[in-house]
């Protein structure tokens, strides 16, 4: 029931968790009111509430300050321009700004930042030229995050003959007008 009500997230009624359960109502009541107590006891953030007909899993006022923070927590969501922007840094750290620019063809200050709110890259030197650029490569937790134990095992780049094995005739001959 309690797995139950916690999926929900919304009051579920007696009649719908009977049916849930595949219980009896009255089996349904019981356990209802046997969780509520044990939340009670076990000093729970947690409660279980009758409310609008039905029972519904809930944090308990006085933890809700706490609770609320949550949403205070960075947007974890990565979009295209992003995760191209970290697959560049993946593959040619250390990297400088400029540099993956020059490869993405656009502006990446926010995509850089967003990365580095996310603690998937960081500062990992100077470049010895004019200027001294900030070098950026990937942290740990980017190899956590991607399930990989070092960098070694990031796939092979495609070569340039899998690149073209990929295109139409109207790509190939633009490719070739380019080169």
């Amino acid at each position: 029931m309690e797995a139950v009500l916690f999926a929900a997230g919304n009051p579920v009624s007696i009649t719908e968790l009977a049916r849930i359960l595949q219980w009896p109502e009255a089996h349904v009541e019981q356990v209802a009111q046997a969780l509520r107590e044990k939340l009670g006891r076990d000093e729970s953030g947690l409660t279980l509430r009758q409310t609008g007909g039905g029972w519904q899993l809930v944090t308990l006022p006085q933890v809700f300050p706490v609770v609320e923070r949550l949403a205070e927590v960075t947007d974890r969501h990565i979009s295209a321009p992003t995760m191209e922007t970290l697959s560049i840094v993946a593959f040619r750290q250390p990297i400088t700004k400029q540099e993956i620019e020059q490869i993405r063809g656009v502006r990446v200050e926010r995509a850089l930042q967003k990365l580095l709110d996310l603690e998937l890259i960081e500062e990992k030197g100077r470049k010895k030229v004019v200027g001294r650029p900030i070098l950026y490569g990937t942290t740990d937790l980017f190899l956590r995050s991607f399930g990989l134990n070092s960098l070694a095992e990031l796939p092979p780049l495609p070569t340039d003959a899998d690149v073209a094995a990929g295109m139409d005739e109207q790509q190939l001959s633009l490719l070739d007008e380019n080169e």
